[in-house]
């Protein structure tokens, strides 16, 4: 098999390809350098070249806020740079797999969403990215939509760098306490996604790590492991106004994932403390 993944510079599609390699498995990883997905042709010329058997797509534009001021730029990278890999996963009959995330649903209630639940994204990041399934579903039958949320890795800017970077300053954080949902590793999901592409289980997919937590919750946990003292103070997100609205529920339902023969990632505070231990070595 043979595996071309974007993002490559990202923090899943580093460990994407990483697994891939530790598999054995013919791989390229790609970014914005190699061609930009936002040109149609470019994508065609570079993806029919390569003739992969899969495509891991794992770019995106994920600046939520900012997203709300570029909403032509958000668009053509998280909706129409989708649909341009579909189109050239068509014509060659490679696979595709499509990461999206839990901002496609409005967040209300505190049920976990299946995966065929109404979408009503409440901001343009969610909505362009919903945008990105569709058009995947539009074009292909043999694909994969994972949608994940509070995705956090090596490679890259997360919240639980930015909590630590924030401890070496201060005594006490602000932390919403009102929006949940549970955090995704990426070295625990990129051995699910090459799972998933060796097979012909198609359709979408929810994929975090177990359990579910707020964001107060999750930096309370992310010092309390770290060892250090700081004082997170919970408070709704009424209080913190952001550009971009965010969904208050992000109980995303990972029962498809053991229905399809896949195994379910491992809680989110096991997680943590292997990524705390990856980041020192």
């Amino acid at each position: 098999m043979r595996v071309l993944v974007t993002g490559v510079g990202g923090q899943l599609g580093y460990d994407v390809c990483k697994v891939l390699n530790t598999r054995n498995i013919e791989n390229k990883g790609v970014d914005i350098a190699d061609f930009d997905i936002t040109d149609a042709q470019a994508t065609r010329e570079y993806i029919v070249a390569y003739h992969p058997d899969a495509v891991i797509h794992c770019s995106a534009w994920t600046a939520v806020d900012k997203a709300e001021d570029e909403l032509d730029k958000v668009r053509a990278v998280n909706t129409d740079g989708p649909r341009n890999i579909a189109a050239a996963c068509k014509e060659i009959g490679a696979k595709m797999l499509y990461l999206s995330t839990d901002y496609v649903f409005p967040g209300t209630g505190d049920q976990f969403y299946e995966p065929d639940d109404l979408t009503d994204p409440l901001d343009v990041y969610g909505a362009t990215k919903l945008g990105g399934e569709l058009a995947v579903k539009g074009l292909l039958d043999r694909y994969f939509i994972v949608r994940i949320s509070w995705v956090f890795g090596k490679n890259g800017n997360n919240f639980v760098k930015t909590m630590l970077r924030l401890a070496e300053t201060r005594a006490e954080l602000n932390v919403v306490c009102d929006q949940i949902g549970s955090p995704t590793y990426t070295a625990d999901l990129a051995p699910l996604l090459c799972d998933m592409i060796a097979t012909e289980k198609y359709g979408t997919y929810h994929a975090t790590n177990e359990g579910i937590c707020s964001w107060a919750d999750f930096a309370e946990e992310i010092f309390r492991q770290a060892g250090k003292q700081v004082k997170v103070h919970h408070i709704p997100t009424s209080e913190y106004p952001t550009r971009a609205m965010r969904p208050l529920n992000s109980r995303m339902s990972k029962d498809k994932l053991e229905q399809a023969g896949f195994t379910r990632l491992p809680h989110w505070k096991d997680a943590l403390k292997r990524f705390l231990k990856e980041i020192e070595d």
